[in-house]
């Protein structure tokens, strides 16, 4: 963990001189921050680096010269350390803000107003409360990760095609949380789930609105299972993973008259543990439901969001799997639920694929 008698000495990277000036003054605000320097893009950044030996970089996107994805491949690199990505809301730097978080970025912040924000100051404490996460983080554990074969988007979407002419109801969920280092976590699982698992995945992942459905789109490309943002009303399949909209809670509900049609709801309730989406949300609504087989997981992740969740669903017999501490980026959502004896399971990441397929096979149980 970071001294707190230590400052933690940031670089900000940003190509705009008043973004920079801007970054630099919300950071300083706090007495245990201090901004070492600043970069005015990529190959800039990486000398700074060298020089002057920063404990996290803040990196904008979108900059001339070196941008910021090619900056963080480069980081990663040469040079392993924490880096907060800083994203404008737009589609496209969406999608780069994630293939950033799954290429070893510890989380990212979005700019309130586009590349030049003037009101920058919003996320003042998001920013800053970020930072003092990823200065604790050990960057190795947010690259281990074992790669999987590349598919492109004509192969994602055929995949769509079939599983919705094959789709089945189940009553068998996965349901899943996680926080920072999340993008990284889920790829590690997903892409491990076999295309014919018998039950449904639901997902709450931490995240601001316009991030969740590129991340969605962005681990369908790579899971033999279909991946994608869950919709209201929505009715729940096996072999296919849904995940919470940003600024969304999301939670299950049974619908039909026998009780074994499971729909997703959105709504947006107040948040709760400081998080719309909330695992404790979802992991609750499905403790009310009578129908069906859970396993949770809670995997990377400030805080302890989900613990009470998964309370609720231990009452229903359900199976917790917990990610373990050598491969958790942040270890306090697995934590608070190990803590409080309620995982079933303490599982490394790159074997909690195969521990939920053999919980869902009763034949091994």
């Amino acid at each position: 963990m970071q001294n707190i008698y230590k400052q933690i000495n940031v670089l900000v990277v940003d190509d705009s001189a008043f973004m920079r000036k801007v970054i630099t003054d919300l950071l300083n605000s706090d007495p245990s921050i201090n901004v070492v320097g600043t970069a005015r893009n990529g190959i800039d950044a990486l000398k700074k680096i060298d020089e002057l030996h920063p404990d996290v970089v803040t990196l904008d996107i979108e900059m001339p010269v070196m941008d910021g994805l090619t900056t963080l491949e480069k980081i990663m690199q040469e040079k392993p350390l924490p880096v907060i990505m800083l994203s404008s809301l737009t589609q496209a730097d969406a999608e780069i803000t994630i293939r950033a978080l799954q290429k070893g970025a510890v989380d990212f912040v979005a700019k309130p107003s586009g590349t030049i924000s003037l009101d920058l100051a919003k996320v003042k404490g998001e920013l800053i409360s970020k930072i003092k996460i990823a200065a604790t983080v050990e960057v190795s554990k947010a690259l281990k990760r074992e790669p999987v074969a590349n598919c492109d988007l004509s192969e994602s979407l055929t995949k769509s095609i079939v599983t919705t002419r094959k789709v089945q109801e189940t009553n068998k969920l996965v349901l899943i949380g996680t926080s920072t280092g999340g993008p990284q976590a889920l790829h590690a699982v997903l892409s491990k789930l076999p295309e014919k698992i018998p039950a449904a995945i639901v997902i709450v992942q931490h995240m601001p609105p316009g991030f969740t459905r590129s991340l969605a789109e962005r681990l369908d490309q790579i899971a033999e299972i279909h991946v994608k943002e869950a919709e209201d009303r929505e009715r729940v399949v096996a072999g296919t993973a849904y995940i919470a909209p940003g600024d969304y809670h999301l939670v299950l509900e049974c619908s039909s008259p026998k009780k074994t049609e499971l729909l997703l709801r959105l709504n947006k309730d107040a948040p709760v543990n400081g998080h719309r989406p909330s695992v404790d949300v979802l992991m609750k609504s499905a403790a009310r439901i009578d129908c069906c087989d859970f396993i949770g997981v809670i995997m990377t992740g400030m805080g302890h969001d989900g613990r009470e969740g998964v309370r609720a669903l231990k009452e229903k017999q359900a199976k917790i799997i917990a990610q373990d501490a050598s491969t958790a980026v942040v270890y306090g959502m697995p934590k608070a639920v190990i803590e409080a004896n309620l995982a079933d399971h303490i599982v490394p990441l790159p074997l909690i694929a195969q521990e939920i397929v053999r919980l869902l096979d009763p034949q091994k149980n």
